[in-house]
């Protein structure tokens, strides 16, 4: 048997022996490769919770949903409020703990109130290698990560995925908004919806992988370096559109997108703009 079946049937056998799970689904690769594989395994027993909240884009949990009722899943929907925490909005190194914290303190209290035993996350074996200050309330709130005890890898889910016939195979990573800020600058309704028309403009022009990252006025556009050469050409009009979402000045990065951009020269336990819990990563 391949390994990667291999690896596949031991995900199965773990998730049938939990009995029941809650998992934090954010519509992303690995949280629908997760919520996919626990419904088939599961049935009723597993549930896909959907987390709502200003720092996710619109686009982002309408396409959520779709993917959830095309898949059959039994899912549910929680609203969160991380803009109404001050430590959150004033956007400190370990922002993402404070929003984990929350989300899935709401997970654990719905799936202690539908009698469910476990809350699960995408978590990935490559996420290791990022800043994650929400892992450490993940281990706070006992929330189990599959994916990563069994070794997948980000290549490994989407490939899987595919085979699967699961849309969210080459689906661009995904990421909370609040990470398009650097830390220190407060995070703001406006800023964010600023952040969110800008990046839906540059999408609209057929990019797929990008981040805007504010500074102040000036946006800073993280293209994949596969569409650095596409976006200059379109340069123009990604100029008049960012501009029109609120933006003084654009700026295409040279480097062009890697997650967590603003972690560069950080230590210790934290999380990049790489996490896919997108509610994550939504």
């Amino acid at each position: 048997m391949p390994a990667l079946a291999r690896k596949y049937d031991v995900l199965r056998n773990r998730l049938s022996n939990l009995g029941s799970a809650l998992i934090a689904y954010s519509g992303g690769v690995d949280s629908t490769l997760l919520a996919f594989t626990a419904h088939a395994v599961l049935d009723d027993r597993a549930l896909a919770v959907l987390a709502v909240s200003d720092v996710h884009a619109p686009a982002e949990i309408d396409e959520a949903r779709a993917t959830a009722a095309a898949l059959g899943l039994h899912f549910y929907e929680v609203e969160t409020y991380e803009l109404a925490d001050p430590r959150f909005h004033s956007n400190p190194t370990d922002r993402c703990y404070y929003c984990k914290a929350e989300m899935f303190g709401m997970l654990r209290t719905v799936a202690n109130a539908r009698g469910i035993a476990w809350v699960l996350d995408g978590t990935n074996a490559d996420d290791t290698a990022d800043r994650r200050p929400g892992r450490r309330a993940a281990r706070e709130y006992g929330v189990v990560s599959p994916l990563l005890e069994v070794g997948f890898h980000k290549d490994e889910i989407r490939t899987l995925s595919e085979q699967l016939g699961l849309p969210t195979w080459d689906k661009p990573s995904m990421a909370c908004i609040a990470s398009r800020f650097p830390y220190g600058t407060p995070i703001t309704e406006e800023g964010i919806d600023r952040v969110v028309a800008a990046e839906a403009a540059a999408r609209s022009l057929g990019l797929r992988q990008v981040r805007v990252r504010a500074h102040g006025d000036v946006a800073r556009l993280e293209v994949d370096p596969e569409e650095m050469d596409r976006a200059f050409a379109l340069r123009d009009q990604l100029t008049a559109d960012i501009k029109r979402a609120g933006f003084s000045f654009v700026a295409q990065d040279l480097e062009g997108y890697r997650p967590g951009s603003f972690d560069t020269g950080l230590d210790g336990d934290g999380e990049g703009d790489g996490a896919d819990q997108e509610p994550s990563a939504f």
